[in-house]
């Protein structure tokens, strides 16, 4: 591609594996630093030795991208809390025994069932200075009110380090949090809490604060309030506050993109805008005032958005376009997209591991790159049949581009998504329009009647489009199996196949060749190494014994007949079965005797009978059985004893005292996840 022609575009890709070669790989940072200062050395020494010489330019560009990678490694270090002295991960005592901690709301989360949830920043521990962001979880019920950002507040209580998942395959909500730099969680009541009067006034406080006066005074018109909170999330992107049932609505008809503030928002925001603008002449002063309103307005819809990582992309790339515009370049968006992700990424590094942003960027790509050659199929003469097809063309442009990504992440596929986006994209330019304009002005406390209940009206209609599509569940395409190898050999072959249909050549028809091997070769690694795995494992479930023994692709389930049961709906199983590429064959009560491979497992149940003329290597302990465990111990010399979560705290406390006196393995499910055998 010609793209790759363009300097700053290989230097991106550079700067990029540097942030991914830091982030996984954690170096030194004595080391990096020592390793890029003599990188910048031999990029300072081979152009001023090779200036004058084309011939040995390749040195120059070698120096070039080595420099990138460590300047990526950098960024990503500087910008990583763990790796400061006073980032509270260090203080390890913090963990053991209650603290008092002062800290400052940075931002309000979705609540859960039983909590509210703030990201915080940490202040102090105690009496010394200590940094770092907290997830701090205030029990509902115990505080009258929510804390606005800014608000400053002591809490005493121990944080909880993140914690790996309980369960093979599950969602790693730890690695989650680690990639948005927050280490620990901290729970609190009213009683631990101490409120003080002084805000911490910044750019976040401010921007809260318009939010909330916007959010007021849309209420104080009498705005109907599940519309209310889809027009929050669509024009300011804060979704806490969207109906469960609507947000899953909008994952099944495939629309849910819509409710985090993107390009698409920002596209119509800086189309607005300079429609409104085109009254001001054309001169170099009126260029100015033009390319002036439009950064201000795009930034401020940044801010009022909370600053979230896809529309800082969206409003950075489009001040690119409108700086181009004004100083009348032809502007190639190629070129705008690598500027925008470079600049992001050198000040916010750690967008690049947002789900959101990587699909954001993918899209935007193939929307670009793909979407001509898909409109140039067909040249429609009417012109409502057209802008459909344009439509029909840029969705499936997007789909293309981020079908293999957003399988590897969510295992579903939306197969009306076309349908969707015929639907309401037409609506959606209406409904952003005066969703600004409505928005805008109740900054102001003036929400006119006129604008406010066609908004409220035109977002009514959009929840009930987008709950007609997703009834037709049918047509949802769930738990489909994909691992990061076939994702990769995946993207390998879109990319080539649509680089050969642009202008076939014989060397095209090669790559293409290749990257259907390269997934034929993916797919059989795939199911060769499932095939040779054997493992028995057991899970972390809901105060329940679970077992699950697979060999190869065929999983049979042991349990109780309750959750027996409900096998089909079970989200951990499903999980597990997805993530292997494996299928369920059978169920079976579960048994007081296991074999698995060289490993003989016996079965504690709530009768606490066992015999003692045999030897396990493994004792599994469920259902809080009344036993001498020092005496089992004793009589049948395990190698290793595991409690599942069916019970109790108390005599699991007990137990392994026990088993450490004796000196043999203790496993508590509850405190370190599930148990495996393999």
């Amino acid at each position: 591609m010609k793209v790759l022609q363009f300097p700053l575009a290989r230097i991106t890709i550079g700067f990029v594996l540097g942030l991914l070669l830091a982030f996984y790989l954690k170096p030194e940072l004595t080391t990096i630093f020592g390793l890029m200062l003599i990188s910048l050395l031999y990029l300072g020494i081979s152009y001023f030795a090779l200036k004058n010489t084309f011939s040995n330019s390749f040195y120059f560009g070698l120096a070039t991208y080595i420099a990138s990678v460590f300047v990526g490694i950098t960024t990503q270090i500087v910008h990583t809390d763990s790796y400061q002295k006073a980032n509270y991960i260090h203080e390890r005592s913090i963990f053991e025994k209650p603290h008092l901690l002062s800290l400052v709301i940075r931002e309000k989360l979705k609540s859960t069932n039983f909590n509210d949830r703030y990201i915080a920043l940490i202040n102090h521990i105690d009496s010394k200075k200590h940094s770092g962001r907290i997830l701090l979880n205030v029990r509902k019920n115990s505080m009258n009110y929510e804390f606005e950002t800014g608000t400053s507040l002591q809490v005493r209580g121990v944080p909880y380090e993140n914690k790996p998942p309980n369960n093979p395959n599950q969602f790693d909500y730890s690695a989650y949090l680690e990639k948005k730099q927050i280490y620990a969680q901290l729970y609190a009541d009213k009683e631990s809490i101490s409120i003080s009067p002084d805000y911490k006034k910044d750019i976040w406080y401010y921007s809260s604060k318009l939010r909330t006066s916007i959010i007021h005074n849309l209420q104080k018109s009498n705005f109907n309030n599940t519309e209310l909170n889809v027009a929050i999330a669509l024009i300011m992107g804060q979704k806490q506050d969207v109906l469960p049932e609507i947000i899953q609505d909008y994952q099944y008809a495939g629309a849910v993109h819509i409710l985090s503030v993107s390009g698409l928002h920002v596209g119509f925001i800086l189309l607005f805008i300079s429609f409104l603008l085109k009254p001001i002449p054309n001169s170099p002063k009126g260029s100015f005032t033009k390319l002036t309103i439009i950064l201000a307005s795009l930034f401020s819809f940044a801010l009022i958005a909370g600053l979230a990582p896809s529309v800082v992309r969206s409003a950075t790339m489009f001040s690119f376009v409108a700086i181009g515009q004004h100083l009348r370049r032809t502007v190639n968006i190629y070129h705008t997209i690598l500027v925008s992700v470079f600049l992001i990424l050198l000040f916010q590094p750690s967008f690049l591991f947002d789900v959101g942003f990587q699909l954001s960027y993918i899209a935007l790509f193939f929307i670009i790159w793909f979407q001509p050659l898909l409109a140039s199929i067909w040249s429609p003469k009417i012109k409502a049949i057209e802008y459909m097809w344009g439509i029909l063309t840029v969705s499936f442009a997007a789909q293309i581009g981020t079908l293999p990504l957003s399988i590897y992440y969510f295992h579903q596929f939306p197969g009306l998504f076309f349908v969707t986006n015929l639907a309401i994209i037409p609506l959606l330019s209406v409904i952003m329009i005066l969703g600004v304009l409505v928005m805008v002005l109740a900054a102001f406390d003036f929400v006119p009647l006129f604008l406010s209940k066609p908004l409220e009206w035109g977002i009514y209609l959009l929840n009930k489009i987008i709950n007609a599509i997703a009834s037709f569940e049918h047509f949802i395409i769930r738990d489909i199996p994909l691992n990061i190898y076939l994702m990769l050999s995946s993207y390998l072959l879109i990319l080539a196949a649509i680089t050969w249909f642009k202008k076939p050549s014989y060397g095209k028809l090669m790559i293409l060749l290749i990257s259907i091997m390269t997934i034929q070769f993916s797919y059989m690694k795939t199911q060769w190494v499932n095939k040779n795995q054997k493992e028995w494992i057991l899970f972390n479930f809901k105060k329940n014994t679970m077992v699950v023994e697979r060999d190869g692709k065929n999983v049979v389930l042991y349990a109780h007949d309750n959750v027996l049961k409900t096998a089909k709906s079970n989200r951990v199983l499903n999980s597990y079965l997805v993530a292997n590429f494996s299928t369920l064959k059978g169920t079976e009560k579960i048994k007081n005797t296991a074999f698995f491979k060289d490993n003989k497992i016996l079965i504690l149940d709530s009768l606490g009978n066992y015999p003692t003329d045999i030897k396990p290597d493994i004792i599994v302990i469920t259902q809080s059985p009344r036993i001498n465990m020092d005496r089992m111990l004793h009589l049948l010399k395990p190698k290793v004893v595991v409690a599942d979560v069916s019970n109790f705290k108390i005599l699991q406390k007990h137990w392994k005292a026990s088993c450490e006196k004796q000196k043999i393995s203790f496993h508590a499910v509850a405190e370190k996840g599930f148990f495996k055998l393999n």
